[in-house]
């Protein structure tokens, strides 16, 4: 009985031995590691700072061109209708001295004469008139064909007729030439200069 009695009590022992010993033990950080870790901390702290003050100067340069871009945009109007106003002063100049005199021919003249500066005007602002006269080569990036004709004089592909004028500005294009484009002689003449060419001479 005694010995059963060591061995029943010696189990508890056993167990709480058992459960001491797989006890999950305390991790401690060096002072090494500790450092590494303050450091790190301190350049996440710099780098944040960093990106806030870079965002911030992006922002103020964001604002600073979109001032200037806005600035030269009124800058450029400004001069354009500057250089405008004399020849508005010099229509009405014209028209003022038609209604007095009543004469069509000096009206006449002066509109000419506002047409003229109108058009040096905007020649020294960069426009330039495109090319698109009869016989002129049709060209899809500065042409529009609004139509299409036959046509004895001028080939397939070439400019007939201009309907409304094609500018440039600095090389950009403002607006193509409107044109009427040729198709070449009619079939029946084509017919007949290929027949008259077949035949022999006798």
């Amino acid at each position: 009985m005694s010995s059963k009695h060591k061995h029943t009590k010696s189990a508890p022992a056993d167990a709480e031995t058992g459960s001491e010993s797989t006890a999950p033990q305390a991790s401690s950080i060096s002072s090494t590691e500790l450092e590494t870790l303050k450091t790190a901390a301190a350049k996440a702290d710099e780098n944040w700072d960093k990106f806030l003050r870079s965002a911030a100067e992006f922002d103020n340069y964001r604002k600073r061109v979109s001032r200037e871009k806005e600035e030269l945009a009124r800058f450029t109007s400004e001069r354009v209708v500057a250089a405008l106003l004399p020849v508005l002063d010099n229509l009405e100049r014209a028209l003022n001295a038609a209604e007095q005199q009543g004469d069509q021919t000096a009206l006449i003249e002066g509109i000419q004469q506002v047409h003229g500066q109108f058009r040096r005007t905007l020649e020294e602002l960069g426009l330039k008139e495109i090319a698109a006269h009869a016989g002129h080569p049709f060209d899809p990036n500065l042409h529009e064909a609004v139509a299409q004709s036959t046509s004895n004089e001028h080939p397939e592909g070439h400019v007939l007729e201009q309907l409304q004028r094609g500018y440039k500005l600095a090389d950009r294009l403002l607006r193509p030439a409107r044109v009427v484009v040729s198709k070449g002689p009619p079939a029946s003449s084509s017919s007949e200069v290929s027949n008259s060419e077949s035949e022999t001479p006798e």
